[in-house]
């Protein structure tokens, strides 16, 4: 298994988790049911998008918050993690052409609105 440290730095260009983080990635990466709970600001997307490169497949994302989506996704697409979204912004072309590289396993996390 990849360690989780070394992601850190290599794809988010951090020496050091912030607190809390490096607890709650490794109570994921035990397969252990995890709540956290953190302030804006606090990290919290780290530690799921460490196990997410760490575990095979494709990790999904629950977020109401469409332009967050955006953000996060350009962020993980620049540090050479493929990702995408689905929401309300897409058109029907553009999401089923996401599906169609959802079934060819080109990402490793994907934002969903709820409502989709």
């Amino acid at each position: 298994m990849i360690e989780k440290n070394v992601i850190l730095k290599k794809y988010f260009g951090y020496e050091n988790f912030r607190e809390g983080q490096e607890e709650i990635i490794s109570n994921i990466l035990e397969k252990k049911n995890t709540l956290a709970i953190m302030p804006t600001g606090g990290g919290k997307s780290i530690c799921y998008q460490i196990p997410a490169i760490i575990f095979e497949g494709l990790t999904i994302v629950i977020s109401p918050l469409i332009s967050l989506m955006k953000d996060q996704v350009d962020a993980l697409n620049q540090n050479g993690i493929p990702s995408t979204f689905i929401n309300s912004s897409l058109s029907n072309n553009e999401c089923e052409m996401t599906y169609n590289s959802l079934m060819n396993n080109e990402y490793k996390i994907i934002y969903i609105a709820p409502e989709r």
